[in-house]
């Protein structure tokens, strides 16, 4: 049964206010979507990317827990903060890779892990990144049209409703 809206949101309220059953019952009801919203933001990386989505998801979720109560204003609003939050943790996760290539803060692995593991960053994350930063400075609503429909997976309805835009400035 899929979940609808409402009961995410009245969960999602309810988590904020501190309701720890609450995060509970949410977890397995938004846990498909972020990690769908996971394998979209990480189409792009190159293959053998040493991070999985399983990992950034997970990554999100402590990311979550972690914050100090956020008012959630709705299921969107969840979507586009955690399609955010995986956004940065690739772009930062991309950005050390090309640090570790010159040499710092090299992890020591095992044999088993070592072909899997590719110095080479991925520049096409960070230079989409790049470019929505750029957009941003430019006008920075299209910027967040962007993240949001692209990595959050976000409708033009719920992109409109996170940004509190109309529907049609969300198409042009």
């Amino acid at each position: 049964m899929v979940p609808s809206s409402h009961d995410v949101t009245h969960l999602l309220k309810a988590w904020s206010t501190g309701d720890e059953q609450a995060l509970e019952e949410l977890t397995p009801l938004v846990y498909d979507q972020l990690h769908r919203i996971a394998q979209r933001c990480m189409a792009g990386a190159r293959s053998g990317h040493t991070l999985q989505t399983t990992a950034l998801v997970n990554e999100v979720y402590l990311q979550l827990v972690d914050c100090q109560k956020i008012d959630w204003k709705d299921r969107a609003h969840f979507f586009a903060v955690s399609a955010q939050l995986m956004r940065r943790i690739l772009v930062d996760f991309a950005r050390s890779r090309g640090y570790q290539k010159r040499g710092g803060g090299t992890p020591h692995l095992s044999l088993d892990e070592a072909p899997s593991v590719s110095n080479e960053p991925d520049a096409n994350l960070v230079a989409l990144d790049d470019a929505l930063n750029a957009l941003a400075a430019v006008d920075g609503r299209k910027s967040k049209v962007v993240e949001l429909r692209f990595f959050g997976g976000l409708s033009i309805e719920e992109t409109a409703e996170v940004l509190r835009v109309s529907t049609e400035q969300c198409t042009h």
